[in-house]
This record gives C-alpha cells, sequence and structure tokens, in this order.
C-alpha cells in the first residue's frame, strides 16, 4: 500500500499520521507485552504489519527521491522527523518487551519438553506378547491455550 499525496505537503502529513499511528500500535503491543498478554496483540497484528510496510516503503521513496517532502512547510518537516524519532525509541522498546515475551516462551517449551522426556523414560508400555517393552511407546501431550 502507497501514500497517495497530491504535494509535498500533503506526503508530510500523510506520513506524520502513519507513523503516529504506527507507533501507537507498537506502544499498545510493548504493552501488552509487559503485561504478559501477548496473545491479546494479535487483534491488531494486521494493521500494523500493514502500517509498517507502508511506513517502509515510504520512507524508501522519500529517502531515493527527497524532492517529494522538501517543498513542505519546514515546521511539517520536523514535525514528521520527531515522530520518527518517537517511533524509533518505540520499537527499541518493544524489542525489548517482545524479547522478554521469547525467553519466556522458549523456558516454557524447554520445561514441557523436559517433562516429556522424563515422563516418557518413566513409561512403558505392553507389546503384543503382553510383556512391558520399553522406551518406544508413545505418549500424549496436552497444550492448553487458556491462559
Amino acid at each position: 500500500m502507497a501514500l497517495h499525496a497530491h504535494n509535498a505537503t500533503d506526503r508530510a502529513e500523510q506520513m506524520i499520521l502513519l507513523t503516529q499511528r504506527l507507533r501507537n500500535l507498537v506502544v499498545r503491543e510493548t504493552t501488552l507485552f509487559e503485561a504478559r498478554k501477548p496473545h491479546e496483540a494479535a487483534s491488531f497484528a494486521e494493521e500494523k504489519n500493514t502500517l509498517a510496510t507502508t511506513y517502509r516503503l515510504e520512507t524508501a521513496r522519500i529517502a531515493k527521491d527527497p524532492s517529494l517532502i522538501v517543498d513542505a512547510a519546514a515546521g511539517l518537516r520536523t514535525t514528521l522527523r520527531e515522530e520518527t524519532i518517537r517511533l524509533d525509541q518505540a520499537l527499541q522498546d518493544n524489542n525489548r518487551a517482545a524479547g522478554v515475551v521469547r525467553k519466556l516462551t522458549e523456558g516454557l517449551v524447554q520445561a514441557i519438553a523436559s517433562e516429556a522426556a522424563q515422563t516418557r523414560s518413566r513409561m512403558h508400555g505392553y507389546g503384543a506378547n503382553g510383556r512391558v517393552t520399553g522406551n518406544d511407546s508413545a505418549i500424549a501431550i496436552t497444550l492448553n491455550r487458556e491462559v
């Protein structure tokens, strides 16, 4: 998705709004990560990804052709620069929070895998001859997605 700006002022104003909306979603996601509710961020993930893609494409276009915003008022360009700095900080905070969630998730997965391996080594099944077999029997693992 690309911005459809009529002139430099229009493009700068649209970029400011895009940057603010993207930053708000990133901050909201970070707050959910810190509250240990990352699953709730799924409700706006598609919008965030669409805005991020648009932002990336538009910033690349402006970097290639600065004339796209050079004629915008200095105040608008300053506001866009400030909003970009705020977005960058929000992304850094989000990356830190996502790292914590990732570590917690990995620890949980490792704990489940370890428990499954210990359970598997203790369990024995019965073979076709009615005798207890070795450790090659399958066991079931249940995943509860409710918090």
